[in-house]
């Protein structure tokens, strides 16, 4: 019997490696010689980067960068030929910042641009973005900023020739314009700190650099699908440097030929977090379930909401990992969570073995 474990990671407690592994525990005890393959995913979020390197291999690059309150921390990226996977959340992430910290209006998304700088030092020609757990709303002015600094002494854009011959497929599912309603500052800036007063603020901002960038330019893509991801630095990248938008869990499984390794299994797990009906809004696990070839695919999170939507949608199962009541403090230690998934997946195969 073989099944694809591909869990995403379960924020603040498990990465996608460890969830993996607590899965592939609960099924070993139920089905001791099942061929079990383990998959490391991301949607461009956390652990993008470590998906991809253990899907490609490659070599992974240390550096100093600046962290978003221009502090230096350590972070890394993925160089594979000439193939760069580059994770903004290790520069820019708010996991870079403690709650007191929180400040959209000064977190700079700088460090972004001084990995893309580095990377094309060593030869990059296409560069991978992962543009989710971001701490910034700056609209990518920071990264841009890095870039200049870098490779425009005398301070203009234009003047850059490294960038040209570089391709920048950006990993995001955020279908959100940079202005407006629908923007980065008011859907995402509130959860990065920002005040309502603040949120007026940051969108007038970003309203203000794109209107300046299009008298540049002499075109305006920031009310494309997609601009307004990790605050805006998804425009930057759009506007400036002629990139692409992908679906982060998309690229990922496509780059690593997911269908190929699902075929011959009797079931795939995957899970998240927290799962409801914006989990088939192209969410990882929507992601996977779209690439199962007909496998019949579990489901599970820490917190399950529309359950039978969920099932309609073609989960074989959605289930919640947590017994009732478990208060959130304890649900997140990580050996907690270990023991559930483990637990929740061995229930499972139980049941799948005897309707199957």
């Amino acid at each position: 019997m073989k099944i694809v474990m591909a869990l995403d990671s379960f924020k603040g407690c498990m990465s996608s490696r460890e969830a993996n592994e607590a899965a592939a525990e609960g099924a070993r005890a139920v089905c001791p010689d099942a061929e079990i393959v383990q998959v490391p995913v991301s949607d461009g979020g956390e652990g993008f980067t470590e998906a991809f390197h253990a899907a490609v291999g490659g070599r992974l690059i240390e550096m100093a960068v600046k962290d978003p309150m221009m502090r230096t921390v350590r972070g890394c990226y993925l160089l594979h030929g000439d193939m760069v996977v580059i994770e903004v959340a290790q520069a820019c992430g708010l996991s870079l910042l403690t709650a007191e910290e929180r400040n959209p209006l000064v977190a700079t998304s700088y460090g972004v641009g001084q990995m893309v700088a580095d990377a094309v030092r060593r030869g990059a020609r296409h560069i991978i973005v992962g543009l989710g757990g971001s701490a910034t709303s700056d609209s990518g002015t920071g990264m841009l900023r890095a870039l200049i600094d870098a490779f425009a002494p005398h301070g203009q854009w234009d003047d850059i020739a490294q960038l040209k011959p570089v391709r920048f497929t950006l990993a995001s599912d955020v279908k959100n314009p940079l202005c407006g309603e629908n923007g980065a500052a008011h859907v995402f800036a509130p959860q990065k700190g920002a005040t309502p007063e603040m949120v007026v603020q940051l969108d007038e901002r970003a309203r203000r650099f794109a209107e300046v960038s299009a008298r540049h330019f002499g075109f305006d893509r920031s009310a494309e699908e997609g601009a307004g991801a990790a605050g805006g630095l998804s425009y930057a990248f759009l506007q400036y440097m002629n990139a692409a938008c992908r679906s982060g869990i998309s690229l990922l499984l496509d780059t690593i030929h997911f269908e190929e390794t699902v075929r011959g299994a009797r079931l795939i797990v995957t899970g998240e977090g927290s799962a409801d009906r914006q989990t088939l809004m192209g969410k990882l696990p929507m992601g996977i379930l779209q690439k199962a070839g007909g496998v019949p695919t579990c489901l599970i999170a820490g917190k399950i909401s529309d359950r039978e939507v969920l099932l309609e949608a073609g989960f074989a199962f959605a289930e919640c990992i947590n017994p009732p009541g478990l208060p959130l403090e304890e649900a997140l230690r990580t050996e907690v969570a270990r023991g559930n998934i483990s637990q929740t997946i061995a229930r499972i195969l139980r049941q799948f073995k005897e309707n199957n």
